[in-house]
């Protein structure tokens, strides 16, 4: 079953462009099971990346890499506070799927 995980961020001032690039400039191929990523600029530094998985395992099993990748670019990053740090993940199974 399809899964995915769901990211936000806040960049500091400034690394928007940058933060952009490190993701626009990656390669699918090294996150096994991935089929897509998504970058989504909700605000003028707050983003959400969204994957989309072939299922849970791969998901589960390719949380180092992500871990990896995030140190790349951790530095630029502000803490979201309320215990977060820097990121607030969350992650599961598709249950309902519309398109049109």
């Amino acid at each position: 079953m399809t899964a995915m995980n769901v990211v936000r961020m806040r960049v500091k001032p400034g690394q928007q462009a940058a933060f952009e690039g490190h993701h626009d400039s990656r390669s699918l191929a090294e996150l096994k099971g991935l089929r897509a990523l998504r970058l989504v600029k909700t605000g003028e530094r707050d983003y959400v990346v969204v994957g989309e998985w072939d299922d849970m395992a791969a998901l589960a099993a390719a949380r180092p890499a992500m871990i990896a990748l995030l140190d790349g670019f951790r530095d630029s990053l502000e803490d979201l506070g309320g215990g977060l740090g820097v990121t607030d993940p969350h992650s599961g199974e598709v249950v309902v799927e519309r398109r049109n």
